[in-house]
């Protein structure tokens, strides 16, 4: 699996949304991700089939709050659900499929629902997360889960998030360690708006429709 490269798309937007500590919307029916995750590769092997897939993982043991206009520990995380794989729906595909375009994530959901039925990814609210690609070499069955598989995995720190039931951060002081930087307000929900094509009828909006906006998304 040497000579893989993955390149995260949009990275500038995900590093907007990173300074300013990045969350996601979690819900019972599943809820897609904004900014979505997507990739392009390169080094595959042309001819040869793979299985491209992510899981999303505890970022860290810490459970979070947010308060005084700062994200903070607030103690130990709660277990962590049963991991989940989602399967990219082109899978098996050659490597000349995967590098022709780009590789989109966006039909991935997050749900907070332990007993989810649908295949989403299961994640505790107030807790952060790490999302995570692999890329697997495909069986002689199309599949994987053997022990002599080939894969490798792709980390982009920068897609980091906390699960939220609602937007946190109206005020927008992230917490970024001992020294929180200051932001104008709805800052997360404005860059929601501005960057999500679902969203374009709240933009220009006032921050009353902000906060709303803030429980809706």
């Amino acid at each position: 699996m040497e000579g893989i490269k993955v390149f995260l798309h949009e990275r500038e937007l995900w590093l907007k949304f990173h300074e300013v500590g990045t969350e996601m919307i979690i819900t019972k029916a599943g809820r897609r991700m904004f900014p979505s995750y997507k990739v392009k590769v390169t080094g595959l092997n042309p001819k040869t089939k793979y299985i491209l897939l992510m899981d999303i993982v505890p970022a860290d043991d810490h459970r979070y709050k947010f308060a005084d206009n700062k994200w903070s520990v607030t103690g130990k995380a709660e277990p962590a659900m049963p991991g989940r794989l989602y399967v990219h729906p082109d899978s098996p595909a050659t490597g000349a499929h995967w590098m022709r375009q780009l590789v989109s994530f966006q039909k991935l959901k997050l749900t907070n629902n332990h007993l989810d039925p649908f295949g989403h990814i299961i994640l505790n609210s107030m807790h952060k997360y790490q999302p995570r690609l692999h890329i697997v070499k495909a069986d002689e069955n199309n599949g994987f889960g053997s022990k002599n598989t080939a894969f490798c995995t792709h980390v982009f720190p920068e897609t980091a998030f906390i699960a939220v039931t609602s937007y946190q951060n109206h005020k927008a002081k992230p917490w970024t360690g001992d020294d929180p930087v200051v932001f104008p307000p709805f800052q997360i929900t404005q860059l929601k708006i501005e960057n999500n094509p679902f969203a374009k009828g709240f933009r220009g909006s006032d921050d009353m429709e902000l906060h709303r906006m803030s429980r809706m998304q």
